[in-house]
This record gives structure tokens, sequence and C-alpha cells, in this order.
């Protein structure tokens, strides 16, 4: 089953197009990283994806095949936006009793025992609960929903390093204990390093990789060696991005048939998601650093499915 899957999907603000030919298919039961500079495109996505824009080229679909927006997929699906959208005038408890009438389905034992574990008062008014709160309390009311989809973004833009660290064990905790697929775009990739076992990297409105983690990083390496001889040696590399100083070449490359052997006198080394996702974000034409010789024409990698 796929919790997300695109088929051409676009979306398009008066002549400018957001997204593009998006197409890609996000298995259920993943934490899926979603990565991408300002302006690639993210946010168009999830809001597609939630029902929250409507498409102007393709489609989109959730759990397994319903029509994004729908009833059916609205009841499976909770969404954090990156500001925590709450009534800063109502109390904690009040945004309980709001959101248990605006939805079908809302779990108000559960979002009060969530909020009394992490020291939230209910009768605090949320514009008076720090940063860190006010993203629990958001979540709170996501997860109260029991959905089998939760989506976020940017939930942790605001947030210190223990705020973020103590956001995401909550979202951990709750994919273990009820088994929920999880899309989760950020700027952070040490915090997605940690969660995600699944990438989808978008660029200028289109993804330009996609995949199991595991499988992305077996799948390309990092080789370290002498300058001088790295423009002969990239030109058989499917090479993604190369940086170069007056001693030493560092190129990260996709392994496929034309890899071969490590050349004599380089080595190879493993890659982590960090330096992957960095590399595939980096324009092509300006990734080899200026060094002696010319630079080899980088070609656009192929986009892993």
């Amino acid at each position: 089953m796929n919790a997300v899957e695109t088929n051409g999907l676009g979306k398009r603000y008066g002549n400018s197009w957001a997204l593009r030919e998006c197409t890609l298919a996000i298995p259920a039961g993943h934490v899926a990283a979603l990565v991408g500079p300002n302006g690639a495109g993210k946010t168009t996505l999830l809001n597609l994806v939630v029902g929250l824009a409507a498409p102007s080229a393709g489609i989109v679909t959730v759990l397994d095949g319903q029509t994004a927006g729908s009833a059916a997929a609205l009841d499976g699906i909770a969404f954090v936006a990156q500001d925590a959208p709450l009534y800063k005038n109502l109390t904690a408890s009040e945004m309980l009793h709001l959101t248990r009438n605006l939805n079908r389905h809302f779990d108000e034992g559960y979002a009060k025992a969530r909020l009394r574990d992490l020291g939230i008062p209910l009768d605090r008014k949320a514009g008076r609960l720090s940063g860190g709160q006010q993203s629990q309390l958001a979540l709170s009311l996501a997860l109260a929903r029991r959905p089998r989809l939760l989506v976020l973004d940017e939930p942790m833009a605001m947030l210190d390093p223990l705020a973020r660290h103590d956001f995401m064990a909550t979202v951990m905790a709750a994919i273990a204990d009820d088994g929920l697929s999880v899309v989760l775009s950020s700027h952070v990739l040490t915090e997605l390093e940690r969660v995600a076992d699944y990438l989808v990297l978008i660029s200028h409105g289109s993804v330009q990789v996609a995949g199991v983690v595991d499988d992305l990083l077996a799948r390309h390496r990092v080789l370290t060696g002498p300058a001088i001889e790295a423009d002969t040696y990239a030109e058989r590399l499917n090479l993604v991005h190369a940086q170069r100083g007056e001693a030493q070449a560092h190129m990260l490359v996709r392994i496929d048939a034309r890899t071969g052997p490590v050349a004599p006198g380089w080595e190879t080394h493993p890659v982590s998601l960090e330096e992957l996702t960095l590399a595939y974000l980096r324009e092509p034409d300006a990734a080899w650093l200026p060094g002696p010789g010319r630079a080899p024409r980088l070609e656009p990698t192929e986009v892993a499915n």
C-alpha cells in the first residue's frame, strides 16, 4: 500500500509552476523526509496531499488510492503546519474542545493524557505557551485524530534543539504505538538522518531523487583521490557532485555499470544521508570548484525511484 502516490502532478499559480510533472510513490509504514531548497515546491506538494489545494495537472491519491481532499482521505490524515496554527486566546482545553467538534473522529482522552504527560497546563492560553509547548499541543491535536498518515511541514523550524528532540521523540513513539506513516518536510538534515527511512528530494519544482534511504546510500559512494586525475576519471563515472582542491578531489558518484573497480590511488567511502542530500541539491554546473585543468561537464543524474 502507498501512503502517497502522484502521477504527473502539477500546481500552477498564474503563469508560474510551483510543482510540475511530479510522479512518485511513498510506501506506507515509512518516515519519508521531504527535502529541498526554499521555493522548491515542498509545501505545495504537501498542500496537495492533504487537500488544501487542487492540482492544475495530474493526480494525487493517499492511503492506497483515496482521492486527496475527499472525506475518506481527510479522516485518515492529520497535518501540522510550520507555524503550529492555534488560536492564541484559547486555552489548551478549549483547543481540544474545538478540535473535537470540528472532526468526526477525535480521541480527547488521549490528547489530555499526552498534554498531562508533557506538563502542558490545560488552563493556559495557547499564546502563553512556549514555542515547544505550542508545537506539542498542535501535534497532540493531530495525533488525537488517530490518523493513518501524519503530514508535517517544517514543524521544527522555530524550535530549539531540545524542543526539536522532544517533538521527534513524540512522533517516533506514535509511529511505534500506532504504525502510522509520516511525511516530514524539514531543513534540519541531522534530525532527518536520525528518523527518516525514505527520502524524497525536490528541486526546481520536480522530484530529483526518491527511494528507501538504505537503498539510496548503498547505490552511492564518495571517491577521494588526486585532483590532477579527477577530470579524466570523472568522464567514466555517474557523477552527482564533485569538489576539488589543489591536491585532492572528492567525488560523490552513483554506482552503476560504468563505475567499475576503484582506480589506483583513489579511496572509496560510504556516503551519509546529509552528504547525499546536499549533493543532489547543488546546481550541477556549479558543483566543481575551480582547480587545475578543465572541469568536466556534469550531466544531470538519473532519478532514483
